[in-house]
Parts: C-alpha cells; structure tokens; sequence
C-alpha cells in the first residue's frame, strides 16, 4: 500500500498535474493540501473517473484539503473537533484499516505575527487530538504539509534561515511533541541523499539552486513502522510546466 502528500497549490490549476501524477504512480492513498476551491467545485467527477474516491473541504481562495484513495473511505472527521477553526486544513479517515490524518499546518507567517500564535496554538490542537485518534485507531499516518523543518538538515542554509518562520524553536519543538506520541518519521526511517527537500521558492531560481526545504512529511504510528519499505521524495512534477512549490512524499506500507 503506498501513501502520499502533496501540496497541490490550487487544484484548479494543477488538477491535470494529479491525474497525470497519479497515472504515472497509481498509489492508494494521496493526501493534498491547499486545494483552494469551496465543495461545490472541487473536481469530483474528474476524480471519481481517474478510479480514486474521494472526501474534502474547502474554501475559497484559501487552504483546503483532500484525501483521495482506492479503497472505501470510513469514519470521516473534518477539522479538529478538540480546536475551533473556519480555516479548512484537517481531514481525517480510516482507509484499509489506517486511520489518515490529512493536514496542512499554517504558515505562521513571520515570528512576530498573529498568525504565528495562531500556527503554535493549532498545534497543540492538533497534538491533542492525535494522542485521542491514536488511542481509538492505533495503525495512525499524519500526512502533509507541516510547514516544519524539523533539522538543520532539511533546510538549505540554516544560517539564511535563521530567526524565521518553518525553523523556530518552538515550531521544532511541535513537531518533536508529536514523535512523542509515538510517531515516526518515515523519511528518516532509510538513508537518504543529502539536500532532498520537498519544497522550494518560486523565486531566485530556488528549485535550480535546489534552495529547498522539507516540510512535506508522513509520520507513522508504530505499528505501521515496522511495515514501511520505502519512504521518497518524488520531485519529477516540480520539473514540470507551472508546478506546485511542493513536491510530493511518498511511503510504501507492506501490509
């Protein structure tokens, strides 16, 4: 069973991206982020035709995720019921007997930002409501977009970097709260190539220059640990003709 993330930025635009993507490498499971599209348009039918079910929700202009999949998708939450929020980034269901969690964490925007209080504050809602998910389901994947670089290493200068949103201490410390539940990060599960990231600007030549980061992660529970075979960063579509700034992670799950 394979699973994925992928950042999509506005699936209006990149929605032959997917389906191209997804009929190069048919996986079961693929978690977006930043749909940018209300309910009633999200593509569906388009979907549905490509042999994928599907649930979501939107908004306009703004956030938005999905989760698309092979198999019947159960027990459906949308949003974090433990954190009042209008912003549309979690989607949770049980799929061939794991429960996906769908997630795009804030941005955060700068250090001194209201919305960088707001990006800690939905992290400890999301971490609460981990640890209550992972209690009732306990084979659990957190797939998407963090806005996290957890070390030094998925950033490609730290020392420019230093003092921003996506690296801060506290931000780090999140995501360390969230491996403390228990779960795992599948990159890091298999040795990998220095400077993969997952992520790059749209500016200065970042994806030329491979200034990237890696932000873009699956984290398994330990149950499916032991399971995983492979964890990669598929950067083929951020070559491809108005990409994404992100690129999708895929994890492969001998079930």
């Amino acid at each position: 069973m394979k699973i994925a993330t992928w950042n999509v930025n506005s699936l209006k635009v990149r929605l032959p991206q997917v389906l191209q993507w997804l009929t190069d490498n048919p996986i079961d499971v693929l978690c977006l982020q930043e749909t940018k599209l209300t309910d009633d348009k999200f593509p569906l039918a388009e979907i549905n035709a490509a042999g994928y079910q599907v649930v979501f929700t939107g908004q306009k202009t703004y956030n938005g995720v999905a989760i698309l999949s092979r198999h019947p998708i159960e027990d459906v939450v949308k949003n974090n019921p433990l954190f009042e929020d209008e912003q549309q980034r979690l989607l949770t269901a049980t799929i061939n007997g794991i429960r996906i969690v769908c997630a795009y964490i804030p941005n955060g925007q700068s250090l001194e930002s209201d919305k960088y209080q707001y990006k800690l504050k939905w992290l400890n809602g999301l971490h609460d409501w981990l640890q209550q998910q992972q209690a009732q389901h306990p084979k659990l994947a957190l797939l998407g977009d963090y806005n996290i670089a957890p070390e030094d290493r998925d950033v490609h200068d730290p020392a420019a970097w230093e003092g921003q949103v996506l690296v801060s201490p506290p931000e780090r410390a999140a995501f360390v709260r969230m491996q403390e539940l228990g779960l795992t990060d599948a990159f890091r599960l298999f040795e990998q190539p220095e400077r993969l990231f997952s992520w790059w600007d749209y500016r200065q030549m970042g994806f030329r220059m491979n200034k990237g980061l890696r932000i873009d992660h699956i984290l398994l529970s330990a149950p499916l640990v032991p399971l995983c075979s492979a964890c990669i960063i598929d950067k083929v579509p951020r070559k491809w003709e108005q990409p994404s700034d992100h690129t999708p992670v895929i994890a492969t799950l001998d079930l």
